[in-house]
């Protein structure tokens, strides 16, 4: 027994002299593959999902499966920069034959309606949206800007657009507006032209005897460059003075308007004018998110290759 104990305290090795080992590591463990792999992963999918999402083609064939056949191809191919036919004749509401280039004089911006004037709905509530939006303006028809209502029926007359002035006149309701105030009709072939220029498309309903057509106006330079659409039935006041301030190339309006249009961007998916430093921030967090992920990843595996150099280091030094 005492041959034992001594024996088991020649043997007896203090816990703290004796020297760390490291767990043993597979390889798979060892390999930085993973954390790569994680890493590629995810640099992929920032890459390449905003990207699908931009360049996927639209989905127009399950939208056209639902339309009526009458109301396919009805809408708007936007052509802002455009400049409008200005040799194109048409008639005055006194049958007077006209030409655009009357009504841009290289001062005032131009508001555009198609329409036609015995339209029994949509055109009449387009113009009741925008005589509405214009009241609240405090800019004026007539010495600030000209509005044109051209209809693209070729069976209307003058004498039709004569009585729609009188009308859209006592709904404005301010003095002065006859001089900018112009309601058009015309042949087919000039009608045609100045739809195509602008990317205007309708088309008439036999079945319904009418015109099924967009609800748009569009807004022009005064040297007949098009500016803006806006499209609905109601026109934010806002949306539709800084569309003219725009239009005028800064000819028209205040100073708080052109400080407003440096801060504020037109949204054509919302329809108005938002923050600049919106989007600014959007793709600023973006880029962040970014470099915080990569910075996380860099870290773990800046973490993890030093843990194994630490656990080979172990391993040599207890050899």
């Amino acid at each position: 027994m005492i041959a034992a104990d001594r024996h088991s305290r020649r043997s007896f090795v203090p816990l703290t002299s004796r020297r760390w080992r490291a767990p043993e590591t597979t390889a798979a463990e060892r390999s930085p593959w993973p954390i790569l792999s994680a890493f590629a992963l995810v640099w992929c999918l920032l890459w390449l999902v905003p990207t699908a999402l931009a360049e996927a083609p639209p989905r127009t064939q399950p939208y056209r499966e639902w339309v009526p056949p009458e109301m396919r191809d009805i809408g708007v191919e936007e052509k802002a920069g455009q400049t409008l036919p200005l040799d194109l004749k048409f008639y005055n509401e006194s049958g007077r034959p006209v030409a655009l280039r009357e009504f841009f004089d290289n001062t005032r911006p131009v508001i555009l309606q198609l329409g036609y004037f015995e339209c029994p709905q949509l055109c009449g509530k387009i113009t009741q949206g925008m005589v509405h939006s214009l009241k609240q303006q405090t800019l004026d028809l007539g010495t600030d800007f000209r509005l044109l209502y051209i209809s693209f029926d070729p069976a209307e007359t003058y004498h039709l657009a004569a009585s729609k002035k009188q009308a859209m006149l006592q709904a404005y309701g301010r003095p002065g507006a006859a001089s900018g105030l112009h309601l058009l009709t015309g042949e087919k072939k000039s009608i045609l032209e100045l739809t195509q220029a602008v990317g205007y498309k309708f088309r008439y309903v036999e079945s319904q005897r009418q015109y099924a057509h967009p609800a748009v106006i569009m807004l022009f330079t005064p040297d007949g460059r098009l500016s803006r659409y806006l499209y609905g039935l109601e026109f934010d006041p806002r949306t539709l003075r800084l569309s003219l301030v725009e239009a005028s190339e800064g000819k028209i309006g205040t100073t708080v308007d052109r400080i407003m249009l440096t801060c504020l961007m037109y949204d054509g998916s919302l329809g108005r004018y938002g923050p600049r430093v919106a989007r600014l921030v959007m793709k600023a967090g973006g880029a962040i998110s970014v470099v915080i992920l990569a910075s996380t990843l860099g870290f773990l595996y800046y973490r993890e290759h030093r843990r194994r150099r630490q656990s080979t280091g172990g391993e040599v030094n207890d050899r």
